[in-house]
């Protein structure tokens, strides 16, 4: 393992990842968790947070779509919409958990600034149905809106933040820009004219003036759902500068000193990428990086024999070159044998070599395994190696890989106590 650490900026030498200080420190009111999907995001989140609670912080846990055993390992059945206490936390902390309810959280939007009847006819409409359930981008924009709305009731001192599996880290950042964009641009504009304009004179408008763009709608979407669409921003006119306002207003909370982003990656070519594309653009933004979460790290207790070795060896033991214990003992004192055993001389053909004993078959097996784990840390370290080199400054903390799922609160302490580098919290037993 150590070939690959030769050169530029290795793991000794990037600055460690302190999660205590962080999660101690009373300015740090709003963690968020970002990373490609499947890099282990939401149980760092629901780590850190009881982590959090059981030092003393009132904390809330925002989760996206965790598996349901996640939310069983906090002792809670069902996450939804609205933040529940987690029981079982030591300490004086508290913890709650919530999962985003993306379409729920969109009509509260719409509840909230928009009076009874013309919410109403919002929310009937199909358009808006199917934009606030799965339009490319909602979730991470309603992620951001949840956040702003915890973070005004002012009820928790912290808050963690797991950002949505999207296929790119990035989504999290340009997606309120690209649903306000939507909202608020030409396109929606030029729906809104006709509407504006009334009665035969905008149905004039629409079949002329728009004749090209709405007869290929008409064509892509059917008129239906481009009278939806109509409806909906008609509907929706008074409330699309909002939108911007809270995009706007989320992206200053971000980049304020009270937030720190967690870069959450596995030790892999494309997690690693997308993490140092996420580093360079909070750094573009402005907004303040605590550092990188490692997770799934392997590890060896034999790291001192390497993979080369191992398999060398695995081939002397299936070739039946290494004699037995006891007759490499004899041979060690130089033993008086005046000519050697048939089976010790070398085989003249493959058929008169004798097979090798179930034991050595056994060894030679694991130290195949050993050299395959070998070169998987080796490949990790590869990986790290390229990250750190890009990213010097950034500070590391690495998560061992666990043999199972994390299903219980012990489960996600044990992943607090790593990221912690093994240091117990206070106030847990």
């Amino acid at each position: 393992m150590t070939s690959s650490m030769t050169h530029g900026s290795t793991l000794r030498d990037t600055p460690l990842l302190e999660i205590d200080p962080l999660l101690d420190d009373p300015g740090i009111r709003i963690v968020v968790c970002c990373g490609a999907g499947g890099v282990g995001k939401t149980t760092t989140a629901a780590a850190l947070g009881v982590r959090a609670a059981e030092r003393g912080r009132r904390a809330v846990v925002l989760t996206i779509d965790p598996a349901r055993r996640l939310a069983q390992s906090m002792g809670i059945d069902l996450l939804d919409n609205t933040p529940r206490r987690v029981e079982g936390i030591k300490g004086e902390g508290e913890l709650h958990a919530m999962m985003l309810d993306m379409k729920r959280t969109f009509d509260e939007i719409v509840e909230a600034h928009a009076d009874p009847s013309r919410s109403r006819a919002i929310l009937e409409n199909p358009f808006y149905q199917s934009l606030s359930a799965g339009f490319a981008g909602t979730q991470e924009y309603m992620a951001m809106e949840k956040l702003g709305q915890l973070r005004a009731r002012d009820e928790w001192d912290l808050i963690i933040v797991d950002t949505p599996p999207s296929r790119s880290a990035l989504d999290f950042l340009d997606a309120p820009k690209r649903l306000g964009s939507f909202l608020d641009g030409k396109f929606i504009r030029l729906l809104m004219a006709p509407a504006k304009m009334g009665g035969r004179a905008g149905m004039k408008f629409l079949n002329v003036g728009m004749s090209m763009m709405t007869g290929t709608l008409g064509k892509l979407l059917g008129g239906q759902l481009l009278r939806d669409v109509q409806t909906f921003v008609s509907a929706m006119d008074t409330m699309f500068g909002g939108f911007r306002t809270r995009a706007d207003a989320t992206y200053r909370l971000l980049q304020a000193p009270g937030t720190a982003f967690l870069v959450v990656a596995a030790p892999e070519r494309d997690a690693l990428r997308e993490a140092a594309y996420f580093v360079e653009r909070l750094a573009a933004e402005e907004m303040p990086l605590a550092g990188l979460v490692l997770n799934r790290v392997h590890g060896s207790g034999a790291a001192r024999l390497s993979a080369e070795r191992a398999l060398a060896a695995a081939e002397n033991l299936d070739e039946g070159r290494i004699v037995d214990q006891e007759a490499g003992k004899a041979a060690g004192r130089g033993s008086t044998r005046s000519s050697p055993t048939p089976s010790a001389v070398e085989p003249d053909s493959e058929s008169d070599r004798p097979s090798a004993p179930p034991t050595s078959q056994l060894t030679a097996g694991l130290l195949r395994l050993h050299a395959e784990r070998m070169q998987v840390l080796s490949r990790e370290q590869r990986m790290r190696d390229r990250f750190t080199t890009l990213h010097p400054e950034v500070a590391v903390a690495e998560v061992a890989a666990l043999p199972g799922d994390v299903h219980d609160l012990a489960g996600l302490r044990a992943i607090g106590d790593k990221l912690a580098g093994g240091a117990l919290p206070a106030g847990a037993a």
